[in-house]
C-alpha cells in the first residue's frame, strides 16, 4: 500500500513551497494532514524496541564466502548466525547488497529491487531473514534515496532524452551553475557537486562522486517511487531501514547559491508510509547536522525518524578519549539530551566510515590527529581519521574501557563488524576501504573467511592482523575484547534503565571520570569510567539513602562512608553499579 495521496500531495507541496506558503495554508487542510499523520504513528512501547539495542553492521561481501569465488555471500552468513546470537546483537544492519558496479562500495545502486549476485540469490536471502528472525535478531538495510549510479536506467535515460519523464528524476542546469564547487562531500577526490553530462548537454547534480547524480524525491514519481521500494523490501520481511545521508537526501539544490534548502516533510511522509506498511518498522538517519538542527530530523513531534547516530557526541568522545578530559565530552551528553520519548539516539566508537572531527576546533582536531593518525594516510578529507579503534588506542585496557562506556551510553548501540575483537585496519586501500577488510574468523590463511586464494579485498594483517585478532583464538579466552563485549552486552540487556531511563551526570569533580546515574521504574543505575592512564579516587554521594552498591561485574557490595561511596578506580577503569535504597 502506498502512501495516501492526500498526504505525498501535501508533503512535497509543503517541501517546494517553502515556510511563507506553508504559513499560509489554511487551518483545514492542516489540521486534516496532521490528524492523518497522527493516525499513522502507532506507537507504543512494542513499537520501541530499538530504544535499547544492540545493532551490528556487516557488509554481506566481507563477512563469510561459503562456496569459495572469494567474495561474502548470504549463505555464509546463514552460517555465521549463531556467532551473532551468542554476542548479543539484537539486529543486523546489512550494508548494501543491491546490485551495483560497487565503484563505491555498492553505494552506487543500479536496481534497488535486486540483490547482487555474488551474494547469493533472493531465496538466499529470505532463508537469511527467516533464520534472523528464528534466533529473535531483526534485520535492517542501508537505503540509499540520496542518489543512484550514473549507470542506474533512470540515468541512463534521463540523459539520452531531455524531454522524458526520466529525465526529471534528477537536477539539471543548462548553464554552469554558481555553486558548481560549493558543498563537496569528499574533497580530495572530488572537486565539484555539478558535472557535465555530454548526452544531455547539462550538467547534473551530485553531493557525492560524479557517478553518483542526486535524486529529485520532490518529483511526485520519484518520491513514489521511493515509496514503492520501501514497501518492498518491507514485504521481504526487513524490519527497517538505515537511511543513507539524509540531509542530503532532503536537499534542494539551487544553481544561483551555496546553500540550498531543504524538503523536511518529506521525511514525516516517508515515516508515516513505513509505519503504515510495518508499525514497528525502524528509520534509522546518517544526520551529522550540529544540535540546533536535531530536531529537523526527528520532528518536533517524533513524527519523522526514530534514531539518529549520534555523530556530534563521538566527536566529543573521541576529543575526550585523546586528551583524557571528559569535560567537552560531558557537555555535548547535556546539549543532546533532550528528545522526545519516541526518539533515540545510536551511539558508536568507529562505523563504516572515517571518525568525523569536523565539528572540533582546529586546534582540537589536531591534537587528536596526534594522538590516534599522526601520519597523513591515516587521515581523510581533512576532517576525519581512517583507522579502527584498535590501532588508534593501543592500550587494551583503554580499548576494554571504551567498550564499557559504549554500552553504557544513553541511547541504543552499534558496532562495525570486527570492532569486538579489536580488529585492525589496511591503509594500502583507498579511502574508507581501509576498514572495510574480511572478517577474521581464525589465524589461518584467509582467516577463514574464505577457501579462495584471492579474497574480495586483502585481510588486514600486522599487530591487529587476523594472526592475533580473530574469533576462534578470543573465543577460547573469556579475557579478550570478545569476551568482555559479550560480557557487556549481557549487562545492558539487564539494565534496561540505560536506553528507557532518565539519565544525569552523577560527579563531575575530575575530568578523567565519567559518571553517569539511569533511573528507571525503580531502579538506578550508576556507571563509573576512567578515561586516564592513573588511579582515579571519587567520593560519590548518590543521593538519598544509599544502603549499598553492587558491582555489577564483580559482585562485590560497597557500603556509604556515611552518606558517601569512597571509591578508588584504577587506570582506564570502568564499573556498572546497582543501586540498593
Amino acid at each position: 500500500m502506498r502512501l495516501p495521496p492526500i498526504i505525498l500531495a501535501t508533503a512535497i507541496a509543503l517541501a517546494v513551497a517553502g515556510p511563507a506558503a506553508r504559513a499560509q495554508s489554511s487551518p483545514t487542510q492542516a489540521a486534516s494532514a496532521s490528524d492523518t499523520l497522527a493516525g499513522a504513528l502507532r506507537e507504543t512501547a512494542a513499537d520501541r524496541w530499538y530504544k535499547n539495542s544492540f545493532i551490528y553492521n556487516l557488509d554481506v561481501h566481507t563477512f563469510q564466502d561459503s562456496d569459495g569465488d572469494g567474495i561474502g555471500d548470504f549463505r555464509g552468513l546463514i552460517a555465521r548466525l549463531p556467532y551473532l546470537k551468542g554476542l548479543g546483537v539484537d539486529c543486523i544492519w546489512l550494508a548494501p547488497f543491491q546490485p551495483s558496479p560497487r565503484r563505491d562500495d555498492g553505494y552506487d545502486v543500479t536496481d534497488y529491487y535486486g540483490v547482487d549476485t555474488a551474494c547469493g540469490t533472493r531465496g538466499d536471502l529470505a532463508q537469511f531473514i527467516y533464520r534472523a528472525h528464528s534466533l529473535g535478531i531483526r534485520v535492517i538495510m542501508d537505503m540509499v534515496l540520496d542518489h543512484s549510479s550514473d549507470q542506474h536506467p533512470w540515468f541512463l535515460r534521463a540523459s539520452a532524452d531531455t524531454s522524458s519523464p526520466w529525465h526529471r528524476y534528477y537536477f539539471w542546469s543548462s548553464a554552469r551553475p554558481a555553486d558548481q564547487y560549493q558543498g563537496v562531500a569528499f574533497p580530495g577526490p572530488q572537486k565539484e557537486v555539478w558535472t557535465w553530462q555530454s548526452h544531455a548537454h547539462q550538467y547534473y547534480y551530485h553531493r557525492f562522486y560524479d557517478f553518483q547524480p542526486h535524486l529529485n524525491l520532490l518529483n511526485p514519481d520519484v518520491f513514489a517511487e521511493s515509496q514503492h521500494i520501501l514497501g518492498y523490501w518491507l514485504s521481504q520481511g526487513f524490519d527497517g531501514f538505515r537511511l543513507d545521508a539524509v540531509p542530503f537526501m532532503v536537499e534542494i539544490p539551487r544553481t544561483d547559491s551555496d546553500r540550498s534548502p531543504q524538503a523536511l516533510p518529506l521525511l514525516t511522509a516517508l515515516r508515516q508510509f513505513v509505519q503504515y506498511r510495518r508499525g514497528d518498522a525502524l528509520l534509522v538517519g546518517e544526520a551529522n547536522v550540529p544540535p540546533e538542527q536535531i530536531s529537523d530530523y526527528f520532528g518536533k513531534t517524533g513524527d519523522r525518524i526514530q534514531m539518529l547516530f549520534n555523530f556530534y557526541g563521538n566527536q566529543y568522545l573521541f576529543y575526550a578519549l585523546a586528551s583524557h578530559d571528559v569535560t567537552l565530552f560531558r557537555r555535548a551528553l547535556i546539549t543532546l539530551r533532550n528528545i522526545l520519548p519516541v526518539s533515540q539516539w545510536c551511539w558508536f566508537l568507529r562505523n563504516h566510515d572515517e571518525i568525523d572531527l569536523g565539528r572540533l576546533t582546529t586546534a582540537q582536531r589536531e591534537f587528536v590527529y596526534r594522538q590516534f593518525g599522526p601520519d597523513k594516510n591515516m587521515q581523510l578529507y581533512d576532517r576525519g581519521i581512517r583507522r579502527r579503534l584498535a590501532p588508534m588506542l593501543h592500550d587494551d585496557r583503554e580499548l576494554t574501557m571504551a567498550y564499557s562506556l559504549l554500552f553504557s551510553l544513553p541511547g541504543a548501540v552499534e558496532i562495525h563488524y570486527g570492532e569486538e575483537l579489536g580488529m585492525g585496519d589496511d591503509l594500502s586501500l583507498e579511502e574508507r576501504l581501509s576498514v572495510r577488510t574480511p572478517m577474521p574468523w581464525t589465524h589461518e590463511r584467509n582467516a577463514g573467511f574464505t577457501n579462495s586464494p584471492h579474497p574480495t579485498r586483502p585481510l588486514a594483517g600486522g599487530e591487529y592482523g587476523y594472526e592475533h585478532r580473530n574469533v576462534a583464538d578470543e573465543d577460547r579466552d573469556s579475557s579478550s575484547l570478545l569476551g568482555n563485549v559479550r560480557r557487556f552486552a549481557r549487562l545492558r540487556k539487564e539494565c534496561p534503565e540505560i536506553g528507557l531511563g532518565t539519565w544525569a551526570i552523577a560527579d563531575s569533580s575530575r575530568p578523567q571520570l565519567l559518571v553517569l546515574r539511569f533511573d528507571y521504574q525503580g531502579q538506578t543505575l550508576i556507571t563509573v569510567h576512567n578515561f586516564s592512564p592513573g588511579v582515579q579516587q571519587l567520593s560519590l554521594d548518590p543521593a538519598g539513602h544509599a544502603a549499598a552498591l553492587t558491582d555489577l561485574i564483580s559482585g562485590t557490595i560497597l557500603h556509604p562512608a556515611g552518606r558517601v561511596f569512597l571509591l578508588s578506580v584504577p587506570p582506564y577503569g570502568y564499573a556498572w553499579y546497582r543501586l540498593t535504597p
